[in-house]
């Protein structure tokens, strides 16, 4: 695995300032997040929790549903929280707003989330992430999109799932699986096909060639949306991710750390069985809320064949 060449993506290609802000300090800065899970956390005390069950980092978003328009966390919040916790902060800012970006920036987070989870600030443009110092994240649901956003900055890709925070995984499965086929798919390609498959996908040549050469995105690939449970952040990191993004409904329970916990044990040790084991023991009274109800699960073997 070429590990390596994913912080020296564009070396060769003319950005904008970059010698002011070189994307391969900024990839490398996300590379620095593998193998860990980053929680939401909407209040100092979360923050902690996170902290001590050994997140990476953390995603400052604003406490409970907000109604109407969703934008950035207050940056009373962030600054508090910041102040309070030693490990990076990230926080969220619009689709293709970059003066929310640009404060976020002054504020001094970590990282910065373009995020579709949020309200849309411009329906035709992301964000020229070149333009900044601090790494962007940014979600993809299939290849293409991944590669498009690498080429408007990304530092980290964020495989998302399921939005509603009701712990649904199946959508998030779904998204990486097609992420990691088509990766295959371009990996036993001959040459020739290269144009044809970056064309249909609607991404950048060189970013499909790179792929092809290193077998993976050229950046840190982290999944998103309905991980609650060690078992779903180890089915994650089994299939191929580079780490997870947890919500903040893992801290609705009576023994939150115990949840964190359990997850960031499962992502550093997904492959060893009997660790998962003692990560997952004793949460299924904690996980009631997040149960889905019979009504909302598709019943197998009912309808047409």
């Amino acid at each position: 695995m070429a590990d390596d060449g994913a912080v020296t993506l564009y070396n060769n290609s003319a950005l904008t300032d970059a010698k002011k802000n070189p994307f391969s300090i900024k990839a490398g800065l996300a590379q620095m997040l593998r193998g860990g899970a980053i929680l939401e956390v909407s209040s100092v005390q979360q923050a902690k929790i996170a902290e001590e069950a050994g997140a990476c980092s953390i995603m400052v978003s604003e406490p409970g549903l907000r109604q109407g328009i969703r934008r950035m966390p207050d940056p009373s919040l962030i600054k508090e929280i910041k102040r309070a916790v030693s490990i990076p902060l990230m926080a969220r800012a619009r689709v293709g707003h970059f003066v929310e970006a640009q404060i976020l920036e002054a504020i001094g987070v970590d990282y910065i989330d373009e995020s579709e989870l949020l309200a849309l600030a411009d329906e035709d443009n992301f964000i020229n992430k070149h333009n900044f110092r601090c790494p962007f994240i940014c979600g993809c649901r299939n290849l293409g999109e991944a590669l498009r956003r690498v080429r408007e900055g990304a530092a980290m890709i964020r495989t998302q799932g399921e939005i509603l925070g009701q712990g649904n995984v199946a959508e998030t499965v779904k998204n990486v699986r097609n992420v990691m086929k088509e990766v295959r798919v371009l990996n036993n390609m001959d040459e020739d096909e290269v144009f044809a498959f970056a064309k249909k996908i609607a991404a950048p040549y060189d970013l499909v060639a790179q792929i092809k050469q290193m077998g993976r995105l050229p950046v840190v690939q982290f999944a998103a949306g309905g991980i609650v449970t060690p078992a779903d952040a180890a089915l994650m990191m089994q299939l191929g991710c580079d780490g997870i993004f947890v919500g903040s409904e893992v801290f609705d329970s009576a023994d939150p750390y115990k949840r964190v916990r359990g997850i960031v044990q499962a992502v550093r040790h997904y492959n060893d069985p009997h660790v998962l084991v003692e990560s997952s023991c004793g949460l299924e009274d904690s996980m009631a809320e997040l149960n889905l109800s019979e009504d909302r699960i598709e019943q197998f073997g009912r309808g047409g064949e």
